[in-house]
């Protein structure tokens, strides 16, 4: 019984292992994709993190204090477009070409293909991160202590698992054509909503005012709590909110899924 239990557990790891391998060679065979996700959130940082930013020290708006505020958001901005766009749009195709409903007929664990890409995902946020931290070290000169570059990192990586969630309900429920369009559509505005591109002080102060309406703007204050240049807000409620989106998007999707391919 006891040798029967261990072939199982052998060949159920096997199989979560050889999934995620294939999921990672996958995307790193769709350059198209691999390449902006990786690099979009690092050559915005150089731009408007070092290039574009204030010399000086000293102030609330000097140039380190503007590269530590950026590296935190750009992290964010950078991770959400892996979760967003590595599970909306990857899905939605996996669904137009029917290879969903060959992984159900499968004998494979439950789980291991949602598993496989959440890897992957975190994989290539963890790249984006260790890239935005080398450039914020050697380029803009920002020196944190060695708890808050750990602290950032985690957050970028755990942090991503909420707009994973949001891009597998998006992926279920838009086409492999159109969900390119419909993620960009979320991205982008939701990014500049929350203050990851640009600092809400830039923006009408009504738009300050409704933008802990999207879950980037928790990740974002999270992520700029590890720095020290957050709003004030308690930790709790934004990991409240997260929480929440993480969990009703898994049920949204898993709802859709249950009645389609």
């Amino acid at each position: 019984m006891d040798t029967a239990v261990e072939t199982f557990r052998h060949f159920a790891l096997r199989a979560w292992w050889l999934e995620a391998r294939c999921e990672i060679l996958r995307v790193l065979r769709t350059p198209a994709f691999a390449v902006p996700t990786l690099l979009f959130a690092p050559l915005f940082y150089t731009l408007f993190g070092v290039l574009l930013a204030p010399r000086g020290d000293g102030g609330p708006m000097s140039g380190a204090a503007i590269s530590e505020y950026m590296l935190a958001t750009y992290g964010v901005f950078g991770v959400m477009g892996v979760g967003l766009f590595g599970f909306g749009v990857n899905v939605a195709i996996d669904r137009q070409r029917g290879l969903l409903a060959l992984k159900r007929a499968l004998p494979m664990p439950a789980g291991a293909w949602l598993g496989a890409k959440i890897v992957s995902a975190m994989l290539f946020a963890s790249v984006c991160s260790l890239l935005l931290a080398a450039i914020a070290a050697t380029l803009a000169g920002v020196s944190l202590a060695p708890m808050q570059w750990l602290g950032l990192f985690v957050v970028n990586v755990l942090g991503m698992l909420p707009f994973c969630a949001l891009g597998l309900w998006i992926g279920t429920v838009s086409s492999g054509d159109a969900s390119p369009a419909v993620v960009n559509i979320v991205y982008l505005p939701m990014s500049f909503l929350s203050g990851l591109v640009v600092p809400l002080a830039a923006f009408p102060s009504w738009l300050g005012a409704v933008a802990p309406l999207w879950p980037s703007y928790h990740l974002g204050q999270v992520a700029l709590k590890v720095v020290g240049r957050d709003a004030g807000q308690p930790l709790w409620l934004h990991l409240l909110v997260l929480t929440g989106v993480t969990v009703v998007c898994l049920l949204l999707a898993r709802r859709r899924l249950a009645t389609t391919a």
